[in-house]
């Protein structure tokens, strides 16, 4: 049996970060775990610049309202979801997703939560595990489940490492070229292609 793991922001959301950090207009706040791979130094400098800039979570939440899948993510998600079980692994918070994920239909995800005080301040984080995403996938191939994953950030990297097959989407050209091990494509349909590629069972586009 197969199962898709795919990461969440950039993937099939637009960057909530970014658009944040747009929308305040604090280009700080745009670094993303494409360009810091070390996530708790990419929190910390993101917990430390809301509290400097006096934000809190409903700031945040208000940009996600704002918020669209990005174009063609929810066909890809409904063709992935005919032939596969699908799992989101990501390092976003149930506190930013959850929204997002009615136009998804709702896949089941995997992510953090934020520790926000009575204020609405974001004062810390708590992971559900470290390395989350490739524990993850560790995890499924022990309830002998073959994976294929597909992400676009270095804190991707090891999921991808980890499962059956792994393929970089939408990612920028410094990990393509850090992780040349993985294909990398930039379209759905290249995407969906790669699956099929991957799959140890016959599938159509």
């Amino acid at each position: 049996m197969e199962l898709a793991c795919l990461d969440l922001e950039g993937v099939l959301i637009p960057e909530i970060w970014i658009a944040f950090a747009e929308k305040t207009g604090i280009d700080a706040l745009k670094a993303t775990t494409r360009d810091v791979p070390d996530y708790d130094v990419l929190m910390r400098q993101r917990l430390r610049l809301l509290d400097e800039h006096g934000l809190k979570l409903p700031d945040i939440q208000a940009v996600i309202a704002e918020l669209e899948p990005l174009e063609g993510a929810v066909d890809f998600v409904q063709w992935l979801r005919e032939r596969f079980q699908l799992v989101i692994l990501s390092d976003t918070f149930y506190e930013f997703a959850m929204p997002l994920m009615k136009p998804l239909g709702y896949p089941t995800l995997l992510c953090h939560k934020l520790v926000v005080d009575d204020d609405g301040r974001v004062v810390d984080y708590k992971l559900r595990q470290r390395d989350p995403k490739r524990q993850s996938v560790r995890a499924f191939q022990l309830l002998n489940y073959r994976v294929i994953a597909a992400g676009d950030s270095y804190n991707d990297t090891t999921m991808l490492g980890q499962a059956e097959s792994g393929i970089l989407f939408h990612a920028p050209q410094n990990v393509i070229d850090e992780f040349p091990q993985f294909p990398a494509v930039h379209t759905y349909d290249d995407l969906e292609a790669a699956f099929i590629k991957a799959s140890d069972r016959p599938l159509s586009l």
